[in-house]
């Protein structure tokens, strides 16, 4: 996976972005943590079962309409998020992840999105 350290992309409240499979990163951070790097990699995998253009419409799609029931916690509660936390940490879920799993978080309420039961 491709990590561009730079200024610009993204902005200072994230530490990292996704576009199109390449890693975007913030240069103060010199290097980003392998959990990072797989939380990423997570997306990269959903972005290629939606065709690149598909998961970003969706993406942006649910976190407008979550915004009317989360507010602020509109983008923690994003079902490709949501799976992307729960698993950032597995190094191995790749392996065993099935198509589409990020279709199972989008009705659960997540009141802890950044937990990683």
């Amino acid at each position: 996976m491709k990590i561009i350290y730079n200024n610009i992309i993204p902005t200072r409240k994230f530490i990292a972005i996704n576009i199109l499979g390449i890693i975007f990163c913030r240069k103060q951070y010199n290097s980003i943590s392998d959990t990072t790097i797989n939380h990423e990699k997570i997306h990269t995998a959903q972005m290629k079962e939606m065709l690149y253009v598909f998961f970003y419409l969706f993406y942006i799609s649910e976190w407008f309409i979550k915004l009317f029931f989360y507010g602020k916690e509109s983008y923690s509660n994003i079902s490709f998020e949501r799976e992307a936390y729960q698993y950032d940490f597995a190094e191995d879920y790749l392996s065993k992840r099935k198509r589409f799993a990020w279709v199972k978080f989008l009705t659960l309420k997540n009141k802890n999105p950044h937990s990683h039961c």
